[in-house]
């Protein structure tokens, strides 16, 4: 056979290799399978933490009610939507009891990492509003805020998804539109003024983590510094504060606008197999597999197909990649997920990530796993 023939079936072989395996890796994974998979990783943290009042300790302690579990119980209220469980119900109810419905530092805290609780609060209280005791105390701290000027609290990226949908849920009950006025205007505040001129490139429709990532501070490739997972808290932030806004509300346009610029943006970067690297824009600075980011662009993808917000033909495999590698290279057959990156603010945080590795809080990770695999589970 000549050589050249050879050359080109040798390319032929391989390029049809390679579309195999990018068709296969964009099947979707099964309804039951999907299921299968969030009532697994969840029964391993539920066993693993039987007491909803336990303290969670790394370098120093904390008290259960912080931001971590806030975004785990996020996902059991998913999950519990999907598949009513009573044990997962007692399990929630039972964690705000035991926090008398509190807010780690009080009804005045204005920092959102101690809010992100809230928002499995007013769930639960939507589910009796009989217990009026479930919405007392964040309702008197968003009020507070309210009966202020300042607007600039949102300092960092991941405040967004931590406190803007505890807004737009009180928002919701009380038909009261100042919560809906007072998250968007900190929200474009975050956007447009915080750092150097705002946190979000209208170059690369992402967003950097804090003032300290502003340009010219750059990753060692000379990339601007996208960090995953921050981004990601983003896109949950916009999904889970449209769900609560009303249709008419002139702020859809904006959370709308950017997330399908944001989405344009991930597909680009998506590794071949599902996942998206800590670093955007650097997948040599601690490139690999990680949970989080890839969980929560996930999530936020398929609640905006469900919703018939972005196209499905466009949209379908990406979000199929995605959750194919969160099952089938993360899930162990315990329950267990590998490949989190832990508690940080940049790509090079708590690292090593790695399918054995145990984060130094395994709660926020699951949290946006289940989120994902309940928009995934949902799609026809």
């Amino acid at each position: 056979m000549k050589k050249k023939t050879l050359i080109r079936l040798a390319i032929f072989l391989f390029t049809a290799s390679v579309i195999s395996l990018s068709f296969i890796s964009a099947q979707p994974v099964s309804r039951e399978k999907t299921m299968a998979a969030m009532v697994l990783a969840n029964k391993y943290f539920m066993e693993k933490w039987t007491d909803v009042g336990k303290t969670i300790i790394t370098e120093r302690e904390r008290p259960s009610n912080i931001w971590t579990r806030g975004t785990y119980y996020e996902g059991l209220m998913a999950l519990y939507k999907l598949n009513p469980d009573p044990a997962y119900l007692n399990y929630a109810v039972s964690w705000g009891e035991f926090h008398k419905w509190g807010l780690r530092n009080g009804i005045k805290t204005r920092n959102g990492d101690d809010q992100c609780c809230g928002q499995t609060y007013i769930d639960l209280y939507l589910m009796d509003q009989s217990k009026g005791e479930r919405i007392k105390d964040i309702k008197a701290c968003i009020d507070n805020m309210l009966a202020s000027d300042k607007i600039d609290d949102w300092s960092w990226i991941d405040a967004i998804h931590m406190a803007m949908p505890v807004f737009a849920r009180l928002g919701f009950v009380y038909k009261d539109n100042r919560y809906f006025d007072r998250a968007h205007e900190m929200y474009l505040f975050t956007k447009l003024k915080h750092g150097t001129s705002g946190l979000y490139s209208t170059e690369n429709h992402l967003w950097w983590r804090d003032k300290d990532f502003d340009p010219p501070y750059a990753e060692p490739n000379g990339e601007d510094c996208y960090w995953a997972r921050g981004n990601g808290w983003v896109v949950a932030a916009l999904v889970r504060t449209l769900e609560f806004l009303p249709e008419d509300s002139p702020y859809r346009k904006e959370y709308l606008n950017t997330l399908n610029e944001m989405f344009e943006a991930l597909v680009k970067v998506q590794r071949e197999d599902g996942f998206w690297n800590v670093s955007l824009h650097d997948p040599n600075n601690f490139g690999g597999k990680e949970v989080t980011g890839t969980a929560m662009f996930t999530y936020g993808m398929a609640w905006c197909i469900n919703k018939g917000l972005i196209s499905k033909k466009k949209y379908l495999p990406v979000v199929s990649r995605g959750w194919n590698g969160l099952v089938n290279q993360s899930l162990h057959p315990n329950g267990f997920l590998g490949w989190v990156q832990g508690t940080g603010k940049q790509p090079s945080d708590s690292q090593p990530a790695g399918y054995d590795n145990v984060p130094n809080f395994e709660d926020f990770g699951l949290g946006c796993f289940l989120l994902a695999g309940s928009e995934v589970y949902k799609l026809k």
